[in-house]
């Protein structure tokens, strides 16, 4: 995956903004003003960190060693960060940033919830 296609990607998904509240080259990619996706899309390897049900992360850290790895400077019970250079198939990653988002969908208030689902 490119980090155009990561950028896009990321952006393609419901109220989601692209801010970047540390520095100029980290994008933060949130949603009603949490974030779902952090990454430098100028970094090599790309990676990019996302939120992950905690089994899950479990899991995926053991099924892809290496690739899928605690949050760097994150809650590493919460976040991953995957490897998104071509290393893991482009259909994973894609799984992996819409789950992210939809673990913090699921965590906003029923009011922001609803506002998302409209048209």
């Amino acid at each position: 995956m490119s980090p155009e296609e990561l950028r896009a990607f990321c952006l393609s998904f419901n109220a989601t903004v692209e801010e970047f509240p540390f520095n100029p080259e980290t994008s933060v990619f949130k949603v009603c003003g949490k974030m779902f996706a952090l990454t430098d899309l100028g970094g090599r390897p790309l990676t990019v960190n996302l939120k992950c049900d905690p089994e899950d992360a479990l899991r995926l850290r053991a099924d892809h060693e290496g690739l899928v790895v605690p949050g760097y400077h994150m809650n590493k019970r919460h976040w991953n960060t995957v490897t998104a250079d071509g290393s893991l198939p482009d259909a994973l990653v894609r799984e992996l940033v819409e789950d992210s988002y939809d673990l913090v969908v699921a965590g906003l208030p029923r009011a922001d919830r609803l506002r998302l689902d409209r048209p």
